[in-house]
C-alpha cells in the first residue's frame, strides 16, 4: 500500500517502522517543526522526521496544512490511506478525504473512552484498571470516527505513564498491521457518544500537588503526570518535585494536611485528605537530581509538622 505517515512523538515511531516492516511504501512523513526545546533553547526535530531519516522517507514539516498549495502537495502523492498517530494538528475535512481509504488514526486509548490529547495520562489518574488502542477512521470530530479494530490491556499497579505509552506504542503498530491487512473486509463501528469521555491536554497547573485529595489519587497523579507536568509542590519556597510514592490510609488530623507527619525509614510521609498519608520515596529538589526521599531528609532536615506549600 502506499501511505502518508503523519505523527511525531516516540510513541509515534514504531507504527512507522512496522510500515516499512510490512512493505508498505512510505510515500512522505509529516510531522511538527522543528522546535527549540530545553534550557539552551537548542532547535530539536521530533523523533518520527529522526527515524524518517534513517529510514530514508522524504519528510514534510508544514506550519500549517490550510493553505492551498500545502493540500494541492499532499493531494498529489495519490497514495492509498494516510496513517495519523499523535501528529499534533487537526487534519482539515480535505485532507481526511484526499486519498481512497480516507485517514486511519491510531489512538491510545479504547475509544469512546478518553478521546483528546492525552488519553494514557489519564487512564492512570483515573485509576483504569485497563486501557488499549484503537485504530479508527477519521472523520472531522475530536477521535470520533468509527472504530476499525481495538485490544485491550491492563495498567500495572504501580505503572507510569512513560512506560504504558511505551507498552501501548508497540501494541499500536501491531493493532495497525493488523488493521491495514484487513482494512477490506473490516467493518467500521459507529462509537457509542453516549459512553464518551475525554482526555484533556495537561497544563502546568495539573500538576500542583493538592494535599486535601486522599493520597491514593495524589500517588495515580504522580504516575499519570510524567514526564509533564508531573507532580511538585513547595518546600521552603522551593519547589520540590514528587517522581515516586505509595499511599496509606489511618487516622490523620484535619489540621496535619499537607504537612509532614514522619520522616521514618528513609520515606517522607504527608498527611492528605479522607485519612490517608502518602509515603513519598523518590523526589526532585528544585535545580538538583533526583533522589531517594532518605538522601533528601537526610541532607534538608525537615521537621514534624513542617508544611508542604503551594508556592
Amino acid at each position: 500500500m502506499d501511505i502518508i505517515f503523519m505523527g511525531t512523538p516516540e510513541a509515534a515511531v514504531p507504527s512507522l517502522e512496522r510500515l516499512v516492516v510490512d512493505g508498505h511504501r512510505v510515500l512522505c512523513v509529516y510531522t511538527q517543526p522543528d522546535r527549540p526545546a530545553g534550557r539552551g533553547r537548542r532547535v530539536s526535530v521530533s523523533p518520527v522526521k529522526e527515524a524518517a531519516i534513517r529510514l530514508g522517507i522524504p519528510v514534510k514539516q508544514p506550519e500549517k496544512l490550510a493553505p492551498a498549495t500545502e493540500l494541492s502537495d499532499f493531494r498529489a502523492f495519490s497514495a492509498d490511506v494516510a496513517v495519523v498517530v499523535a501528529y499534533g494538528k487537526i487534519l482539515p475535512k480535505a485532507y481526511l478525504a484526499a486519498f481512497r481509504r480516507g485517514a486511519v488514526n491510531v489512538h491510545f486509548s479504547m475509544l469512546p473512552k478518553y478521546r483528546g490529547a492525552a488519553p494514557v495520562n489519564w487512564a492512570i489518574v483515573n485509576g483504569e484498571a485497563e486501557t488499549g488502542v484503537t485504530t479508527m477512521q477519521m472523520d472531522e470530530g475530536l477521535d470520533t470516527g468509527p472504530i476499525l479494530m481495538q485490544h485491550n490491556v491492563p495498567i500495572a499497579a504501580d505503572e507510569t505513564a512513560p512506560k504504558l505509552m511505551q507498552r501501548l506504542a508497540e501494541l499500536g503498530a501491531d493493532v495497525l498491521s493488523e488493521t491495514l491487512s484487513n482494512i477490506d473486509s473490516i467493518v467500521p463501528l459507529a462509537q457509542d457518544n453516549d459512553l464518551a469521555t475525554t482526555a484533556p491536554i495537561l497544563t502546568r497547573s495539573h500538576g500542583l500537588a493538592d494535599w486535601g485529595m486522599p493520597a491514593d489519587e495524589i500517588e495515580r497523579r504522580i504516575r499519570g503526570f510524567q514526564p509533564f507536568p508531573t507532580v511538585f509542590t513547595f518546600f521552603r519556597g522551593k519547589r520540590l518535585t514528587l517522581w515516586r510514592a505509595s499511599s496509606e490510609t489511618g487516622s490523620v488530623a484535619e489540621n496535619a494536611i499537607g504537612t509532614i507527619v514522619s520522616v521514618e525509614g528513609g520515606v517522607l510521609t504527608v498527611g492528605c485528605g479522607n485519612d490517608s498519608t502518602l509515603q513519598i520515596s523518590e523526589l526532585q529538589p528544585e535545580g538538583k537530581r533526583r533522589m531517594a526521599a532518605g538522601d533528601f531528609i537526610n541532607g534538608s532536615k525537615p521537621i514534624i509538622g513542617e508544611p508542604l506549600e503551594d508556592g
